[in-house]
């Protein structure tokens, strides 16, 4: 009996993780068509596609394109915020922690969540709710949580002198650019270039 009621759980727990599976499907699927494609010429055919699902059943689990576009927007920055509150674990001296989190960031998934928060902050046609969500993040405050770790590396000598915050947003705003770069290189080119986009700080 209990090996019955132990089965009925598995198999309880199998049903349950197909929806949850196939909802990171399509917003997978749908990062991928934003990043492309733009917010507007975005439709949820083109992500029922690309996630080779029908269109129909893309709408079992999300009502819209800007319901999904929201909800990528939210975890695109709940990552980037536990990317840098998680820094000052990075094993390493602060060049080196530095170091990996670049690589993290150059990883091709991230430049997707690049484009997208690039697009609704630049775009008329974002959700609302989206633009409210991005407005919470400012620039200066990312820089921040970053800024006692530069100032360890430049007190070892392992970074340039200068103001702190100047050379993270100088850093900041080059890998971003190379991030909305629609170049014909391999998607692994970048994350290849960590020394030399690491010049920018020692």
């Amino acid at each position: 009996m209990m090996g019955v009621m132990m089965l009925k759980r598995v198999q309880d727990s199998n049903t349950e993780a197909i929806p949850d599976d196939r909802r990171e499907q399509i917003k997978r699927a749908a990062l991928r068509v934003f990043a492309r494609q733009g917010i507007q010429g975005t439709k949820m055919s083109a992500i029922a596609a690309e996630a080779g699902i029908s269109q129909g059943l893309s709408y079992r689990y999300f009502s819209s394109k800007e319901q999904i576009l929201t909800m990528l927007v939210q975890e695109a920055l709940d990552e980037a915020q536990a990317a840098l509150r998680s820094f000052d674990r990075l094993p390493g001296s602060p060049e080196q922690q530095f170091r990996a989190f670049t690589q993290l960031m150059l990883e091709d998934r991230h430049k997707h969540y690049f484009m997208l928060l690039q697009q609704v902050s630049a775009s008329e046609d974002a959700p609302v709710q989206a633009k409210q969500l991005i407005a919470r993040y400012s620039p200066e405050d990312t820089i921040s949580l970053l800024v006692p770790a530069f100032i360890k590396g430049q007190q070892l000598g392992q970074f340039c002198e200068g103001d702190p915050y100047k050379l993270l947003f100088l850093y900041f705003s080059v890998i971003t650019g190379l991030m909305l770069q629609d170049l014909p290189i391999a998607e692994d080119y970048w994350p290849q270039q960590v020394d030399l986009l690491m010049k920018i700080l020692i």
